[in-house]
């Protein structure tokens, strides 16, 4: 599959454009920035916030598959936040209504339920029925992309599936991360998924490994083909407690939910 990849010079762009291509994928890359050393593909140094400028993209390469990775993994002010994670949105789903491609799969994020109070029962996870509850003007910016997507798979015969990301990392750093971490094997194994499921429409899965402490249910990304195999618990030994544990289990988004993270939404001169 013919598969455009925005973001793939950042870290989880990185790890999906090798595993997706040793997977039999032929991926685009996409990205403000030029291609790093060794990728092996067609590249593309724009800003997936200019319609003009993606659309181009599309007639050069007609992609059969979009991932859309790029965005701003951070806090910012709303219009930022939602000019990069909606606006880019729309620029792809545009190009991809006018040039008759079918699937898209999303780089969401946990922060888009993260202010859902963590489950103290631990046979109860959070699931993809669960109302957005953004914890950050960042998890604003992925609950309205979410919706521009589901939007467009009602409007236009297109799939997408958005990936609500826990914490991709080459391992689990503190205990909250033996909860939501992502694999850098199975991130490539979801997004693979995600890519193949037969006819999906819109839905949402959790990007996390198959983690004896997880939070969230896996049985979303299961439905799609979605078999993660990793488990955060193999690194438990090698985390060390910290005073701001229980304060970062609280809610699923961690410390994106506490008050250091709250600001008015607009920036003032």
């Amino acid at each position: 599959m013919r598969v455009l990849l925005t973001g793939a010079a950042g870290s989880i762009g990185r790890v999906v454009t090798v595993g997706l291509a040793d997977r039999g994928h032929r991926v685009i890359g996409l990205d403000r920035v030029v291609e790093p050393e060794g990728f092996d593909g067609p590249w593309h140094s724009v800003d997936c916030a200019d319609p003009d400028a993606v659309a181009s993209v599309f007639e050069a390469e007609s992609p059969e598959a979009v991932v859309h990775l790029a965005g701003h993994p951070d806090e910012a002010s709303l219009p930022d936040s939602l000019t990069s994670h909606v606006v880019t949105t729309a620029a792809l789903l545009d190009a991809m209504v006018e040039n008759d491609v079918q699937r898209i799969v999303y780089a969401s994020s946990n922060h888009a339920v993260g202010r859902t109070p963590r489950p103290r029962d631990a046979a109860a996870q959070v699931g993809d029925d669960l109302r957005p509850r953004p914890d950050t003007f960042y998890g604003v910016g992925k609950v309205a992309a979410e919706a521009l997507l589901s939007l467009y798979a009602d409007r236009y015969p297109l799939d997408a599936v958005s990936c609500r990301i826990g914490s991709f990392l080459p391992q689990p750093e503190t205990t909250r991360h033996l909860s939501t971490w992502l694999s850098h094997d199975d991130c490539v194994r979801m997004f693979d998924a995600a890519l193949t499921a037969p006819a999906p429409g819109y839905a949402v899965l959790y990007g996390i490994s198959a983690n004896t402490r997880r939070w969230w249910d896996l049985e979303p990304g299961r439905r799609l083909g979605y078999e993660p195999v990793d488990d955060a618990e193999e690194f438990a030994e090698t985390v060390s407690a910290r005073s701001e544990d229980e304060f970062e289990a609280a809610h699923v988004g961690g410390p994106f939910a506490g008050e250091a993270f709250y600001r008015p939404a607009l920036d003032r001169a």
